[in-house]
């Protein structure tokens, strides 16, 4: 019989537990599907927000502004991100990695003023 490596044996633990939670998800998942009621009536399958009674339907056109705000907005927040190790490491980084996040902000502020010059920021037209 061939003996495990210790490595391998320091496994053990690890797979047992994700083996118990993966066996206790089923579990529980099976156990509520034939435990559980079945009763469907209108009122349960109505929509419920909040307490507050829904009115009318909740599929309605929402303009293509509101999304292009939103990307955009996701955007400018991400871009952020890339400045955090710069700052951590700019002594260490010297001048190429001030070279190389003025090139990044200089590629952001023409993307900036594409989306200015299309006329992305204003709301109403």
């Amino acid at each position: 019989m061939m003996l495990l490596s210790s490595s391998a044996v320091s496994y053990i633990p690890i797979l047992m537990q994700l083996g118990v939670a993966v066996g206790f998800v089923v579990l529980a998942l099976v156990a509520s599907h034939f435990l559980g009621p079945r009763r469907k009536t209108a009122k349960k399958e109505d929509n419920f927000e909040c307490g507050i009674e829904s009115q009318g339907d909740a599929r309605f056109p929402v303009s293509v502004k509101y999304f292009l705000t939103a990307i955009l907005f996701v955007l400018f927040d991400v871009e952020v991100i890339f400045f955090y190790p710069y700052a951590v490491n700019f002594k260490a980084m010297g001048w190429e990695g001030f070279m190389a996040i003025l090139t990044f902000v200089g590629l952001f502020l023409a993307g900036f003023i594409y989306v200015w010059k299309k006329g992305a920021f204003e709301w109403e037209k």
